[in-house]
């Protein structure tokens, strides 16, 4: 009980787990566990690193789509989806829109390029347009945000973990990390993949119990949608133009669109699951599934935020004092309403450690993916894919182990779980996605405009990110609707514990003096996190085309053909049965290192060859540059072996040093 005035304000018994909760949540993790460990020992485990990466490319769209829609709606989105529709409305439905935006503009956009080009690396196309800095700096920057994030989403189940259970918050980060690390090392893409399906579904599970049960007790879907709608959280008719709002129909469908595009489009971690699938249709029915998916985890989010109002709509658990911060009120909400029911709030807990699993295990996945392929082959090529599977091993471990390290430092996090994650994508993706924008649409943008445009980019977001955490805005600019502690129970030692006394005003939650704030704190700084990875693309592409034309633009002659998006659509579309004209087979040899003869180029050995597609142009480069050996050298590591994808009738030999 703590102190206020002569009243003595009733804080309730801490509720906690029990055996049944403990079991159900057990259960979750030694599956998650044993679908790694089935993937890792079956036929032998994963002998190449493409095994590992991408599941040898023959995966099918709906546990790929499933896995899309589990990748990044993580604990992250388990807490804060409900936390910000209680504060906020259902208007954060208009994520859905965004996020079908998104789907239609990766698969007509993005999807096609990176299938079509074999890519297993998402920055490997950025060699393939500007240069090999690009693809490092595109590379560093991936990694850096992805290890951020990660750290944020192994945070947050962490809190539930501590908060349900009283289990040290060090256990809890070290648990959670754990086990994503694990399963992800041993089972590679498939144990990802597969065990998505699974956490899917579990999400899925919980939101639903928790759904119904919280509905059932405040009277019904028409009790609980007439008491919203007179506390104005029926306001899907927000169509204020301010920046500055935090959530309206334009934030979601211009700063969300773009925020996800980064996220769906050029993201490695989604990249790599799509380039998984069987043929191009596979992966665009992946994208679909994705959606389908996406949008039952949000609206049932949504729904629980509405309907977790309606139940402290005269008692704000924050306000009473019941819990510290907005990401508690879920995890609140299920052990106070499935008190009686043993093992539901299990339930709950496994669906935000499933969120998280998924999410950790696809980032640790893809940082090693781009390790490998942009760092360890281009220095070390002659490496065998036996090796390469084991360093990619290597590599999730040691990416498992950084990614704890960070969520140990998110507790420093302000803004609650949800603003910090999509800050992260949205200063360090926003960048990446202009220069995606840059090279794959526009012509003229050069290498010196593509690097003047990422550092605008990320210093521009990453300031007004910045201002924003140092300054925050207050709540009535970003548009938080009212909650109340007006009939808040109170301990009286005269009337006994179930009175009901009507509390005055509570006192400050921030008691310490308020920083002295600038002119630009509550204009610029007050800006929508949602817009901060749009500022970061737009101001890329601006500074990208402006530098590009000030210092000579690219000419179309002096580009390697098939680098823009519409020579791709126009010149590789896919041959019968939809196989990829382009693809790299060098990383499908086995162990015993087949002759050079057998191996054809990838598309990014042909572009890189100086090659332009035009069939007498390449024939006579190919020609001139074969008869610098003679037969006999045709063994020797200077020579490497490329089918011509225009004339497909014939074969060359290239000397290395001219790729």
């Amino acid at each position: 009980m703590s102190q206020m005035g002569s009243m003595e304000v009733f804080i309730p018994e801490m509720l906690t787990f029990n055996l049944w909760d403990y079991g159900v949540f057990g259960l979750m993790l030694l599956i998650s566990t044993g679908i790694g460990l089935f993937y890792a020992l079956s036929k032998g485990g994963q002998k190449t690193s493409d095994d590992f990466f991408t599941g040898g490319r023959q995966m099918s769209a709906v546990p790929v789509g499933l896995s899309l829609s589990a990748s990044f709606m993580s604990a992250i989105q388990v807490l804060g989806v409900p936390a910000e529709a209680y504060r906020y409305g259902m208007k954060f439905l208009w994520m859905c829109l965004g996020q079908l935006l998104n789907t239609l503009l990766t698969a007509y956009l993005f999807l096609p390029v990176f299938y079509r080009l074999g890519l297993t690396s998402t920055y490997e196309y950025l060699e393939l347009r500007f240069s090999r800095k690009v693809r490092l700096c595109g590379t560093i920057q991936y990694v850096i945000a992805t290890m951020l994030y990660t750290g944020i989403v192994i945070y947050a189940p962490a809190l539930i973990l501590n908060q349900v259970t009283g289990l040290d918050i060090w256990a809890s980060l070290l648990s959670t990390g754990a086990i994503c690390t694990f399963y992800t090392t041993i089972g590679g893409m498939k144990a990802v993949i597969w065990t998505d399906v699974f956490q899917v579904l579990v999400m899925l599970s919980g939101f639903i119990a928790i759904l119904i049960q919280g509905t059932l007790l405040v009277g019904g879907p028409s009790a609980a949608l007439e008491i919203a709608s007179n506390h104005s959280r029926i306001n899907l008719a927000d169509f204020d133009p301010d920046p500055r709002s935090r959530y309206t129909f334009w934030t979601f469908t211009f700063g969300g669109t773009l925020v996800w595009l980064s996220m769906y489009g050029v993201n490695q971690a989604q990249v790599q699951r799509y380039v998984a699938c069987k043929t191009e249709n596979e992966a665009k029915l992946a994208l679909l599934v994705n959606q389908v998916g996406l949008f039952f985890i949000v609206s049932s989010a949504v729904g629980c935020g509405i309907v977790m109002f309606v139940l402290y709509k005269d008692c704000d658990p924050l306000l009473a004092g019941y819990i510290s911060a907005p990401d508690q009120y879920m995890p609140y909400m299920v052990l106070d309403i499935f008190e009686k029911y043993p093992g539901v709030p299990g339930l709950f807990l496994a669906c935000a450690y499933s969120g998280t699993l998924s999410t950790a295990s696809t980032s640790i996945n893809a940082m090693a993916a781009v390790t490998v392929e942009d760092l360890v082959k281009p220095n070390m090529p002659s490496l065998s894919p036996r090796k390469l599977t084991l360093i990619s091993k290597g590599l999730s471990l040691i990416y498992g182990t950084s990614c704890i390290t960070v969520a140990a430092l998110s507790s420093l996090l302000g803004g609650g779980v949800l603003q910090g994650s999509f800050t992260v994508m949205g200063v360090m993706s926003g960048p990446l996605l202009g220069a995606f924008i840059l090279g794959m649409f526009i012509p003229a943008c050069n290498t010196v405009g593509v690097f003047a445009g990422l550092g605008a980019g990320f210093v521009l977001s990453f300031w007004v990110a910045v201002g924003g955490t140092i300054y925050p805005p207050s709540e009535d600019t970003m548009g938080v609707l009212p909650y109340y502690g007006d009939l808040c129970p109170l301990y009286n030692a005269t009337e006994g514990i179930n009175s009901t006394i009507v509390l005055g005003p509570l006192p400050p939650r921030n008691v310490s003096a308020p920083l002295e704030r600038p002119a630009i704190a509550d204009d610029f700084y007050a800006m929508s996190y949602l817009y901060y990875g749009a500022l970061g693309t737009l101001s890329t592409v601006v500074v990208g085309v402006l530098i590009s034309y000030l210092t000579g633009p690219t000419k179309r002659s002096q580009m390697p053909r098939g680098v823009l998006w519409w020579d791709i659509i126009k010149e590789t579309s896919l041959p019968e049965g939809g196989k990829n004209p382009f693809e790299d087979s060098l990383t499908k040899d086995s162990e015993d290192s087949p002759t050079l003869q057998e191996k054809p180029f990838s598309s990014s050995t042909f572009l890189l060859a100086g090659l332009t597609g035009s069939e007498e142009a390449d024939r006579a480069l190919l020609t001139k540059q074969t008869e610098a050996g003679a037969p006999s050298q045709c063994d020797s590591e200077e020579f490497l072996w490329l089918c011509h994808p225009v004339d497909t009738g014939c074969c060359h030999l290239l000397r290395e040093t001219n790729v």
